[in-house]
């Protein structure tokens, strides 16, 4: 937490579970593991902290343990292994004992003290001895006459129980007749209505209790005893009651009164069907019985004779008497001076109130260790009589068992008098008596003795000249003696924090050390955020851990936070604890934190605000219920005064004070959520306007929650959204979609989406709907082009974002548009489709005349007449909905899975609607025609490679088919099983055309075709097997992220139920699916830009009809939340046709009145963020503890790659001079291997392949990941992209902590994957993240694909390859840098980046020539030097490996040159290696030793060469002949870069594979002096 440093030095010295320094590194690596956001400016502009603050200041190194983190991983943080889906708990997790008492909870308001004494009458089953115990409350009744002694007694037993609780009406029943008893009891459930009555019974004057449950009192004259059974006590005080037996064989009350209790329960349920509404059963009575059925009470003379009542509503009195009876004290103290020791019992400050104190303290933590939770909680949380009660019951018991008396209760406890805080007890006693001389040496005479400590207590209330005070006033001027108090507390507290500082928050095996979960906790239904385990569990490298079992005094941490002088040094550990995941939250809410945390908030203690808002944080995440308390106690005041504290100079003592606001955000956002009570609150109470001003703020942290604080303010809440209207908020959050951190970037788009329409329940059925509601100060036409520029400039800023996680918050806000303007939707749809099919067909033998699509918009545009404005007006709204269509298309081929689900939602959604649309029923349309057959399909294989530009954000560039003639096409089915099995298959017209309709996209992720009956990936467990081996017709399926979460919904499915939201104007079959069309649909007169009006202005009618609902609402006094407006709709129009736009409807409009209405998508964004207020921010995470089996994996690869750093290091010194020509191994895999990686520091080779010569599925673009010492396969998978490209770059990542494979495919796409060492990782090779890397893309005849530069020290990826640019990409903040202009029509065929922080890099192009580029220049003029000597491609550029300023570059011509940065254009050296040709090349990384493979000839095709050279000696090293026995194909291998091999050098060690096209990968090594 960051608010602690300041203060957790003066109680702790230092901050438990920290060990000393932290940098940049352990930051970034804790994110990894278990943040829920990485910080993407770590390094740069600060340090974050183990708790998530910066620390300039603790940046010391460590000297006795080496740091386990050496560099920074990318792609490693918590959104990579989510993608912002909340994780789900582990399997076998618990679901948790709700903490709140339930919703009838006991509340006692009468109550009933029956009194059977007869004094001076013994009951005739009774022996008493001589002397015995005659007290009974404090009272002799043989010192007065007995008629008096009862009255006094009564009331001296009614102020006892006042003690515990002064609100209740206790009625003393003094020895009662049976008529009597009857009409009290049915007279007091009569006023206690439902409440809870108590019925203490004391039987010492009558008979003991029969076995069979009667209870004795007394006819009129007191001359007989009248036999009660309980069954007429059950029936005249009912339920729910709490009943007291204090009487010798109590036990038979007791366990009758069970027995018949449940026989009226069966009997009710058997008759009567239960009870009435409001009675809890007869089984629920709480009772306290003062010993077994066969035990008499104790009678000893020292004691009281109600000595169970005593301990019941005396506790301190009794426990002081039997602390002197039980131990020796050095001053003989006697019971009198006992009765005088000072003080108040309510003033903790005096002796007698600090034992009140601890003994509360401690009995209340005695109950919280022994007993089950649920238990605890209803009898110690629930009703202040009770949980006195029974938390005196625990002294009673204790006391009683030395007399030989068990005490029971119903429901049965376990024991608890020999609980060793029993003697923490004795000892604060004990230092308490041991004052007592001389706090009573200077006593006033005349003191009047008392009889007990609560007699003495009211004596001093009634006196209003006498204040409570410590201790008595001195005599005589003598000074008075000072009372030490007490050290328990300080000791609870102590332990306390030795419990945290010293493991506590380690997660061991289930045991007796454990968190103690019943067994009948576990379920099937235990998905619950309360897990007690730490909320990512990703890395299941813990198998079955739990945490600790928490400490004692949790309790006793309660009992401090009301004392001034410990209640900064309880909080501080308090938030410690909670720190330690959502268990411990829930604990401490079980054991009764949140009343007292709750209270805190009116306190205008400074130093309490920051660890106040840390804890509020921790329970607000756990617990969102809290946001009713926090509305009705206004403690929402509190959090918005903080984050709002900009002008308080007080806010500057506090460091981190932007962390500690966001989590105000935070915390204000969970009381606005899905609460409209909430949302006006911290809109009066100006947090809009405060969130509106942070998100400039320098801390991510605060900027992301201020985001998601406004997105929870506006959800559905149309005034909220006019206000921020008129004050461009929305412009502000398009601003913010460029910011450096992804998290940002994702909750400005999350904000966005609730303001058009998003739900942000968390309610997964709760989707939403409504746009951005009425904007009642807006013109319609003005609140129209407001929502479309909203969608349109977030999507053109964010379509290219690598990171997946702000691409799918992306598809989220398109939805929102798509739903409210699904008009315009589907004519872009029509337009796309007419233009596609047009260009498929051959433009160039088509008439103008024939270009529908074309007419229909110049016809539209001419329907506007001369109004020039409007007409441009339209032209770029319907412009921006196809740009944004466009891009729709381009996400639905997205590589990441999750994206390219959602995105296929809504485009089936847009493409259903299409279907069922007029524009089917034009004579002019080809949406009828057939697609292509699959021998159009093969005939366009023959075409020549090429490119054309990836979507554009232009009318102009969208309309030109993403996908080139000589690229095989893809065909998509409509991509949901279950919609083929519900018929839809059978529409032969509609499933055709529309998988026609997206086909040929490009870069487009492979899916099956209709007709293998096969679905989109859809969420699903993945079995733990090394290989993945689905391939459908040459389609292969990249590796599944470790979290997905989004399902398609087609657009033709059933509603499941009628509160899924979905429409149900449309009858049965028309919800299954679509009907089945005619084989020639009829053809109507009207025309396509006819169409085009008609479906725009019903989307006009719909806003018209959304701003009536709201306007009517607000002028009507109703709640301006317009969702509630629309009748749970959500929307004006159930599906796509507006109810009020009847009279409007043409054409037979009111489309798609059958499809389901699927939109909005349903956004997890906000509760994945919440995740983060659960995660430990005050401790490092496991992997990073000292010990931990990770952090030892981690600092034994530390120096493990230390040894190999310094082990290369030296034979690189050696290498050059040696022979390179030992063989070290041999792999064979299917395919050409076309691009190899090495692993630096583990024996890993990751090799690509490719074939275009289809005989066999399994050899397509597959990897392997082999270890090529053992010559064992490791893993294989596949890439996904699509047929007729390949695996064009690839690199291993982050390889001082492990390993991510980093590849770069031909359509374009950067993939990233983990979990590929099955030694390290159980489950499935995962899929990290992926991106389109490069989108403009060249038309040549022969590319080189995408190629790419990893550097890991700045963590930059280069990507080039057939573009006229060099994109930059910044791994910290996954966002594109710039885009450098290469100057030339030739393919990028190598990147090269400079070592260390330089900023220029080398470029090698087909055209022979060599480019530096310096990032630090202007975009289009990064190019500062440019070599042209090579006259053919260049196949490779590499920097020198020893001298700076040096490089080498190898052409396909054979040729091999040295060049110098500074001399000038000419080559320092050149080698003419290879006549035929040169097929690859190669610079070591460490030694002055290169490599070149000779080019495969139809004419010489059965020997490659490869030869080693060396740069210092100029000589060969070595040669390896490699012999071929089947010549290669005519054409190439590839269609990229001309390489029929290839090689590579390993990072560190001197070895070096070559990879030949029959797929033999041999290993060969340099003959070093230790190895020859």
């Amino acid at each position: 937490m960051n608010g602690h440093h300041h203060y957790a030095e003066g109680s702790n010295g230092r901050h438990p579970g920290r060990h000393g320094g932290y940098d940049a590194d352990d930051a970034t690596e804790r994110d990894q593991r278990s943040s829920t956001r990485s910080d993407p400016s770590s390094g740069r502009t600060g340090t974050r902290a183990m708790n998530g603050g910066y620390e300039p200041d603790l940046r010391t190194s460590m000297t006795d343990l080496p740091d386990a983190v050496p560099m920074i991983p990318y792609w490693s943080a918590k959104r990579h292994l989510t993608c912002g889906n909340p994780t789900p708990p582990p399997p076998g997790t618990p679901k948790m004992i709700p903490w709140r008492a339930a919703p009838g909870k006991i509340k006692t308001a009468h109550a009933a003290l029956v009194l059977c004494l007869n004094i001076d009458v013994d009951p005739p089953d009774i022996i008493k001895t001589n002397p015995c115990a005659v007290l009974e409350a404090w009272v002799d009744p043989h010192t007065m006459p007995s008629h008096k002694a009862l009255e006094v007694i009564g009331t001296n037993l009614q102020h006892q129980f006042e003690g515990l609780n002064p609100k209740i009406s206790y009625k003393p029943i003094l020895d009662p007749s049976k008529e009597d008893l009857k009409r009290f009891c049915v007279n007091l459930r009569k006023q206690a209505m439902e409440d809870a009555v108590l019925f203490h019974y004391n039987g010492h004057g009558v008979p003991k209790p029969t076995p069979s449950g009667e209870l004795w009192c007394f006819n009129r004259n007191y001359t007989q005893y009248i036999p009660i059974a309980l069954q007429e006590i059950q029936s005249w005080l009912r339920s729910p009651c709490i009943f007291i037996w204090d009487c010798s064989a109590a036990g038979n009350l007791l366990s009758n009164f069970v027995k018949f209790a449940e026989q009226r329960d069966n009997d009710a349920k058997l008759h009567g069907g239960g009870y009435p509404e409001g009675m809890p059963p007869f089984s629920e009575c709480i009772q306290l019985a003062a010993c077994a059925a066969d035990e008499q009470l104790p009678s000893c003379p020292e004691l009281p004779a109600d000595l169970f009542t005593s301990c019941l509503t005396s506790p301190i009195d009794i426990a002081l008497r039997y602390f002197l009876l039980t131990n020796q004290l050095p001053s003989e103290i006697s019971t009198d001076q006992v009765m005088q020791l000072p003080g108040d019992l309510k003033d903790r400050r005096t002796p007698l109130g600090e034992l009140n104190w601890i003994f509360t303290a401690i009995t209340d933590t005695i109950a919280w260790t022994t007993f089950p939770r649920e238990i605890f909680t209803r009898l110690y949380r629930s009703d202040l009589l009770i949980a006195s009660l029974f938390r005196n019951f625990l002294l009673a018991e204790r006391i009683m068992k030395n007399y030989h008396c068990t005490p029971h209760t119903y429901p049965p406890l376990p024991p608890t008098n020999t609980h060793p805080l029993w003697a923490s007890w004795d000892l604060a006693v004990d230092a308490c008596l041991r004052q007592l001389p001389d706090l009573l040496k200077n006593t006033e005479p005349g003191v009047p003795k008392d009889v007990s400590l609560g007699a003495r207590n009211r004596r001093q209330a009634t006196r209003t000249d006498q204040s409570a005070q410590s201790g008595p006033s001195a005599a005589h001027g003598e000074k008075p003696y000072s009372y030490i108090p007490s050290r328990f507390f300080t000791d609870q507290l102590t332990a306390f924090e030795v419990w945290i500082s010293r493991g506590g928050s380690a997660l061991t095996k289930p045991g007796p050390l454990s968190l103690h979960v019943p067994s009948d906790q576990f379920g099937a239904d235990a998905a619950t955020d309360l897990a007690p385990y730490p909320a990512n569990s990703l890395e299941q490298s813990d198998h079955h851990l739990v945490p600790r079992k928490p400490p004692d005094q949790l309790p006793i941490v309660l009992q401090v936070l009301l004392s001034q002088p410990h209640r900064l040094r309880a909080l501080i550990l308090l938030s410690q604890f909670v720190d330690l995941g959502p268990w411990a939250v829930h604990l401490a809410l079980t054991i009764g934190i949140f009343p007292y945390i709750a209270r805190l908030l009116q306190a205008a203690g400074q130093d309490l605000k920051p660890v106040l808002i840390f804890i509020w944080a921790r329970i607000s995440a756990v617990d969102p219920s809290c946001q009713v308390d926090l509305y009705n106690n206004q403690g929402y005041k509190y959090f918005a005064s903080a984050l709002a504290g900009h002008d308080d100079p007080r806010q500057a003592v506090f460091p981190n004070g932007s962390e500690h606001k966001a989590m105000c955000a935070f915390i204000l956002s969970t009381i606005a959520r899905d609460y409209v009570h909430g949302q006006n609150a911290c809109w009066r109470e100006r947090v809009f306007d405060s969130c509106f001003e942070h998100l400039d703020e320098g801390d991510f942290l605060l900027r992301q929650w201020s985001a998601l604080c406004i997105a929870q303010i506006w959800d559905g809440n149309d005034e909220i959204k006019v206000y921020a209207d008129g004050g461009n908020m929305q412009d502000k959050l398009i601003a913010l979609l460029s910011d450096d951190s992804p998290e940002v970037r994702s909750a400005a788009l999350y904000a966005l989406s609730t303001f058009l329409g998003a739900s942000g329940s968390a309610d997964l059925n709760k989707l939403g709907g409504g746009g951005s509601g009425t904007m009642y100060r807006r013109d319609e036409r003005e609140h129209f082009r407001m929502e479309v520029a909203v969608v349109t400039g977030a999507t053109i800023a964010i379509k290219e974002d690598a990171s997946p996680m702000v691409r799918k918050e992306l598809l989220v806000l398109i939805s929102c548009l798509v739903k409210e303007w699904r008009g315009y939707f589907i004519v872009c749809a029509w337009i796309y489709w007419e233009e596609d099919r047009r260009w498929k067909d051959g433009e160039e033998n088509q008439h103008p005349d024939d270009d529908v699509a074309a007419i229909a918009i110049t016809e539209w545009l001419d329907s506007f007449g001369d109004d020039d404005d409007f007409r441009a007006e339209n032209r770029v709204l319907l412009s921006s909905f196809f740009t944004i269509f466009s891009i729709l298309l381009e996400l639905s081929v997205d590589p990441y899975q999750e994206v390219a689900t959602n995105a296929q939602t809504i485009v089936d959604y847009i493409m259903a609607l299409l279907l069922e649309s007029p524009f089917t029923r034009l004579d002019s349309t080809t949406l009828n025609k057939p697609p292509s057959t699959a021998s159009d399909a093969k005939s366009l294989l023959n075409g020549t490679r090429q490119r054309v530009p990836s979507n554009q954000s232009t009318q102009t560039a969208t309309q030109t088919p993403p996908s080139p003639a000589g690229r095989p096409p893809l065909t998509r089915s409509e991509t949901m099983t279950n919609t083929i099995q519900n018929g839809v298959s059978s529409t032969l017209r509609r499933t055709s055309s529309f998988a026609n309709a997206l086909r040929n996209l490009a870069g487009n992720i492979a899916f099956p075709s209709l007709e293998d009956g096969r679905s989109s990936p859809k969420p699903q467990q993945v079995q733990n097997t090394q290989e993945r081996t689905e391939v459908v017709e040459g389609v292969s399926r990249p590796p599944s992220p470790n979290l997905n979460f989004a399902q398609y919904t087609s657009p033709y499915s059933r509603p499941e139920s009628p509160e899924d939201g979905y429409a149900h104007s449309a009858s049965a079959s028309q919800a299954a699916g679509p009907t089945q069309p005619d084989a020639h649909p009829p053809t109507m007169d009207f025309l396509p830009s006819d169409v085009m009006e008609a479906l725009m202005e019903e989307d006009m009618e719909r806003l018209r009809a959304r701003r009536r609902v709201g306007n009517h609402s607000r002028h009507h006094g109703h709640h301006p939340h317009h969702r509630d407006g629309y009748g749970g709709a959500a929307s004006p129009s159930g599906s796509t046709f507006s109810v009020d736009s009847n009279s409007s409807v043409v054409l037979g409009l009111g489309t798609g009145v059958g499809i389901r209405d699927v939109l909005p998508l349903k956004s997890r964004f906000y509760d994945w963020c919440c995740e983060y207020f659960k995660e430990p921010q005050m401790r490092q995470p496991e992997a990073d503890e000292p010990g931990s089996v990770q952090y030892n994996y981690q600092v034994w690869r530390q120096q493990r790659n230390e040894q190999v750093i310094e082990d290369t290091h030296k034979q690189a010194l050696e290498a050059p001079r040696c022979r390179w020509d030992r063989p070290v191994t041999t792999i064979q895999i299917s395919g050409l291997p076309l691009s190899l990686a090495f692993h630096a520091y583990d024996p890993h080779l990751v090799i690509a392949n490719e074939s275009d010569m289809i005989t066999c599925d399994l050899v397509i673009r597959c990897m392997n990941v082999w270890d090529w010492i053992k010559r064992k396969r490791l893993n294989r998978f596949w890439n996904g992209n699509p047929r007729g490209t390949s695996i064009t770059s690839l690199h291993i990542i982050n390889q001082d902590v492990g390993g991510i494979i980093l590849t770069g495919a031909a359509d374009g796409m950067i993939r990233l994957y983990r979990n590929y060492d099955p030694n390290l990782c159980n489950g499935p090779v995962q899929m990290v993240s992926a991106f389109r890397g490069l989108n403009e893309v060249l038309q040549v005849k022969r590319g080189s694909g995408v190629v790419t530069d990893w550097k890991q020290t700045g963590g930059t990826l280069l990507v080039g390859g057939d573009s006229r640019i060099v994109r930059v990409w910044d791994a910290h903040t996954e966002s594109q840098v710039m885009d450098l202009d290469t100057n030339s029509e030739s393919p990028i065929t190598a990147l090269a980046s400079d070592s260390g922080s330089s900023s220029t890099f080398l470029a090698s192009f087909a055209d022979g020539s060599v480019k530096m580029f310096d990032r630090r220049l202007e975009e289009d003029d990064a190019v500062v030097a440019s070599y042209h000597q090579h006259t053919s491609w260049v196949q490779n550029v590499k920097w020198h490996p020893t001298l700076v300023g040096q490089f080498l570059s190898g052409s396909h011509d054979g040729e091999v040159k040295l060049w110098d940065i500074r001399g000038g254009d000419a080559p320092l050296q050149t080698w003419d290696l290879f006549s035929q040709g040169l097929s690859a090349f190669d610079v070591h990384e460490q030694t002055e030793v290169f490599a070149a493979t000779s080019a495969l000839m139809v004419s010489n095709w059965r020997t490659q060469r490869t030869d080693v050279q060396s740069l210092s000696t100029k000589r060969g090293l070595g040669s390896l002949t490699t012999g071929l026995t089947i010549p290669p194909p005519r054409e190439s291998m590839t269609p990229f870069t001309p390489r029929t091999s290839s090689l590579t050098f390993h990072p560190k060690e001197m070895v070096y594979g070559v990879g030949s096209w029959d797929g033999t990968v041999r290993i060969m090594g340099c003959k070093l002096p230790s190895v020859s």
